[in-house]
């Protein structure tokens, strides 16, 4: 009786798990890591396992976001995502609560951009819809037989040769040859990387 009357005074949360509500809160919950917001953030995942969501669907979500909307501002998000994806698989509930906790709240409060996502959706889409050429002849594999009479790799620079380990060269095929790609935005440790990238291009 004391075991009923206790249950009957939890209020049971609003949630279909497989229904509008499953994706309505994992929606709110990603648009609010993505919009660095860790109160609501802790908040609907809180409502997401409280309903019974599999704590393995909603780490493996941190780590598309962490790819995705956090990237290269801080690589680090990818690691702690990647932990706690190994940490609930390897506990379970309801510790992994608080490994997804910590994780939620680290990216949620981490710098964000997007660039690696951009960057490999513009690449793919010009992979299937122009043609993109060959493999420039000194790129191409020198270690097989024959492959010198056919010029390949004749003409490649060695990047460690030469000054901050950088040589301007094409790597790009010709069609592509002044294609961009990668944008990235100066927040986080991605600003770091950009200013060391440009440094070494002007050596």
């Amino acid at each position: 009786n004391a075991l009923v009357q206790r249950l009957l005074q939890q209020r049971a949360p609003r949630y279909d798990k497989h229904g509008e509500m499953h994706y309505d809160c994992i929606s709110a919950f990603i648009k609010s890591v993505r919009g660095s917001d860790p109160q609501a953030a802790v908040y609907w995942m809180a409502r997401m396992l409280a309903a019974g969501e599999d704590p393995v669907f909603v780490a493996r979500r941190l780590i598309i976001l962490a790819a995705e909307d956090i990237g290269l501002a801080n690589p680090n998000a990818l690691l702690i995502a990647n932990a706690a994806m190994s940490a609930v698989q390897n506990i379970g509930m309801p510790e992994a609560r608080i490994v997804l906790s910590e994780a939620a709240l680290y990216l949620a409060s981490s710098e964000k951009s997007n660039s690696a996502y951009m960057a490999i959706d513009a690449a793919i889409a010009d992979v299937r819809h122009k043609d993109c050429g060959q493999v420039p002849d000194h790129l191409k594999d020198s270690h097989y037989s024959g492959a010198s009479k056919l010029g390949h790799g004749k003409a490649y620079k060695y990047a460690h040769n030469y000054p901050n380990g950088y040589v301007k060269q094409q790597y790009l095929p010709t069609p592509l040859v002044d294609a961009t790609y990668y944008n990235g935005v100066k927040r986080g440790r991605e600003e770091q990387l950009l200013n060391d990238w440009e440094e070494r291009r002007k050596s």
